[in-house]
């Protein structure tokens, strides 16, 4: 598997490189929703946003099977867990110190798709709100 999610990953870059694949949103896009709160927008909304994509219609079945094991795994491993770490560590720091103020600033990974740190929050019953750039907090 990993030297099947190396050699996807190097064919998909030298697509990029060649010209013959794009992203379909760039740098600018991502910062734009991000600064808007707009979180789930179109290209927000898919789990691997934050992984490489193995999956795609020119692989043999085998590969696809292979393919979709390895994203199932990205995406609980690197994504999911990850975030419920974050948020559960962000919950105990608040109950463990109520009268303390905190400022917690994660990269905008830990705020795409699905499970992300807000989502644990939430169900944890804490209000998470928005804050957009150039506001005072």
């Amino acid at each position: 598997q990993v030297v099947f999610a190396l050699n996807q990953t190097l064919l998909q870059q030298e697509s990029l490189r060649a010209g013959s694949f794009q992203i379909p949103y760039t740098t600018e896009d991502l910062i734009k929703h991000y600064s808007c709160g707009d979180l789930s927008s179109i290209i927000f909304n898919h789990d691997t946003s934050q992984v490489p994509n193995f999956i795609n219609t020119t692989l043999l079945a085998h590969e696809r099977v292979t393919a979709q094991e390895i994203d199932s795994y990205f995406r609980q491993e690197l994504i999911y867990k990850r975030n419920e770490r974050m948020g559960l560590r962000v919950k105990d720091l608040l109950e463990e110190y109520p009268d303390k103020s905190f400022f917690f600033a994660f990269g905008a990974g830990h705020f795409m798709g699905n499970n992300t740190v807000i989502d644990v929050l939430r169900r944890e019953g804490y209000k998470v709100e928005h804050t957009p750039a150039g506001q005072d907090i």
